[in-house]
């Protein structure tokens, strides 16, 4: 959506979601509150906003409050799909950092310091439509962590987890009146070793258990796919 209305001319066709969508008695919505490098970058470097995109986002908010739709935004991506954490990490290596594959997105300081650059950034942001914080705009019901994340490097979860206690932890203490989630797939892991055999024939990193029993996070998710995963 928010590459749609970063485009004044096409804004409609947010409308033309959201009001079908109400309609429809349908009352909550995910979408990006991101897009890391590339086009329309939201964030074109780390720490550096693109105004214009800014204001689209804005404006896709301010619709789901018109017409009385909740939005769960995601911080980032797992996937180098608008950016995510292929970028991230590559910002980090072209400044220097000491990283050699994506799944150091989630221990490396200086990409974990760009991430929280972004939760700040975001979460503090004022409207220019509402001219109401995100943080304290009740049209957002919940912030995601990250879409769907997995890390090679640790099939236990356990990093994937120091990463989430961190994260979640930053997001409450800028925003305490959201709900958080983390936007796992829903893959069993070391904590209940027994329902692995039920995943869909590989690990991810990640414990939909014991990534979801950090107290800051609010609820659970689960991305199915079963037509992918039959094949």
């Amino acid at each position: 959506m928010i590459n749609v209305a970063t485009d004044p001319s096409q804004r409609s066709k947010i409308s033309d979601v959201f009001s079908p969508a109400a309609a429809s008695r349908l009352s909550v919505c995910r979408t990006w509150a991101f897009n890391d490098g590339g086009s329309q970058a939201l964030q074109i470097s780390p720490g550096v906003y693109d105004e214009l995109v800014f204001q689209g986002l804005d404006f896709v908010i301010a619709e789901a409050r018109k017409n009385g739709i909740r939005l769960i935004l995601s911080l980032s991506n797992n996937c180098k799909d608008f950016g995510g954490r292929p970028q991230y990490v590559r910002w980090a290596k072209n400044a220097g950092a000491p990283v050699n594959s994506d799944d150091d997105f989630y221990t490396n300081e200086v990409v974990k310091g760009y991430y929280k650059n972004h939760i700040m950034r975001v979460l503090t942001r004022i409207n220019t439509i509402t001219r109401v914080a995100y943080k304290d705009d009740p049209t957002i019901i919940a912030w995601e962590l990250i879409n769907e994340p997995r890390c090679q490097v640790d099939y236990s979860g356990k990093t994937l987890n120091g990463w989430i206690q961190e994260m979640a932890s930053f997001v409450k203490s800028i925003d305490s009146n959201h709900l958080l989630t983390v936007g796992l797939e829903g893959f069993y892991g070391d904590s209940m070793p027994e329902k692995k055999a039920i995943n869909p024939g590989y690990q991810v990193g990640t414990d939909f258990i014991s990534n979801h029993l950090i107290k800051e996070i609010d609820f659970t998710t689960i991305h199915a796919y079963p037509d992918i995963w039959e094949r």
